[in-house]
């Protein structure tokens, strides 16, 4: 196997010749594991550390290795902790794209998902998971990133044919115009088809909650039951196995990033990805009469009409506004590696009673250095 069954291709050999000197060696991103690194260099996988350059230079949590990132790779001899020496992460090429996500919880730092991604499969059960305002949100997430959406609906058995076309009817009515795809692992149906949209050299991602199927999926897509799954319950619903994301090599030529299912998708700053996830609304909101409307009771809102005709979802409405709201806030706060930066220079121009009383011991204090 060669690099470029790992999506290597011109755009990043370019980047990799000026990145990577003659001693290093070029790798792939294939996992990473309470801090443990997994790379592929084309003939294997195998583990890579990370330097203390990192973590003291790292201005945010994206200037870190995530799964898809290609890597050029330090070789060094053994030691005694590495009886057969080991390799070191020295740079990470530029990225084409990195889907993220908003940390769970009031921390305003971000998550990052993975890298270099060409298709994000949108992965809902159609029997107990599908609601329009999270797959908006998978939406926002993924266009913010410029990649592809794809949206897979399994254990379309637990579902009657009407019903079915009923959901994909209301997402199209909620303006999203994307691939749509059914499969069922317990039937077969669409397994063929969906084998057949997956490409050589495209590296894919599966995003969903627990319990969707994505597991199942991704051992009847390598032909294997490498990934473990539970049994479902009676409402159709699985329950959670993924634990780490993972980007694995199928026998297509193709690679696919499975990850651990979301429970929360709350937003970052989203801006580009609003804009083409809610295009409908934006347009119409550019027709308004005034330039400066709140879409709330002026005269001449087209929103407003088109919310009471009924030519514009309610419901799409309320998620672009929820979204919009969380984008904003978050772009008001402080970054959290920016505010700890401010905190820690902030201890060392005013240092506390303990640090001053430290230092007294020490023989120096802010007084008797401006004074000496």
């Amino acid at each position: 196997m060669g690099l470029s069954e790992l999506g290597l291709d011109n755009w990043f050999e370019k980047h990799a010749s000026a990145s990577c000197g003659p001693e290093q060696s070029l790798a792939r991103v294939v996992a990473i594991d309470r801090g443990r690194i997994l790379v592929h260099d084309g003939y294997g996988e195998s583990s890579a550390e990370l330097l203390g350059k990192f973590f003291y230079a790292a201005e945010s949590v994206a200037k870190f290795p995530c799964v898809g990132d290609w890597v050029c790779l330090d070789h060094h001899d053994s030691d005694s902790a590495h009886t057969d020496g080991f390799a070191s992460i020295h740079s990470i090429l530029p990225r084409k794209n990195l889907l993220q996500r908003k940390t769970v919880g009031y921390n305003e730092e971000f998550q990052m998902l993975a890298s270099n991604i060409d298709i994000a499969l949108i992965v809902m059960s159609c029997h107990y998971d599908f609601h329009i305002s999270k797959l908006e949100r998978f939406l926002v997430m993924i266009h913010e990133a410029h990649i592809t959406p794809v949206l897979l609906f399994t254990k379309a058995d637990l579902i009657e044919p009407d019903d079915l076309q009923t959901m994909i009817a209301s997402i199209r009515d909620a303006g999203i115009d994307i691939q749509i795809m059914t499969i069922s692992s317990v039937t077969g149906t669409g397994l063929d088809a969906f084998r057949q949209f997956i490409q050589p050299k495209k590296t894919y991602c599966m995003l969903g909650s627990s319990g969707v199927g994505k597991s199942t999926l991704m051992n009847q897509l390598i032909g294997e039951d490498r990934f473990e799954t539970q049994e479902v319950s009676d409402s159709g619903q699985g329950k959670h196995t993924t634990v780490r994301r993972h980007l694995m090599l199928l026998k297509q030529g193709s690679m696919i990033v499975d990850m651990p299912g979301m429970r929360e998708l709350a937003v970052a700053e989203v801006k580009e990805g609003i804009e083409s996830s809610f295009e409908d609304i934006i347009e119409l909101a550019l027709t308004c009469k005034f330039n400066n409307c709140t879409h709330n009771s002026e005269p001449g809102c087209r929103i407003q009409a088109a919310l009471a005709s009924g030519a514009l979802n309610g419901e799409h409405y309320k998620n672009y506004l929820k979204i919009q709201k969380e984008a904003h806030h978050h772009k008001k706060q402080t970054p959290y590696v920016e505010k700890r930066r401010k905190g820690k220079n902030a201890s060392r121009i005013n240092p506390t009673k303990k640090q001053q009383r430290k230092l007294r011991k020490q023989g120096l204090t802010d007084e008797e250095e401006h004074e000496s």
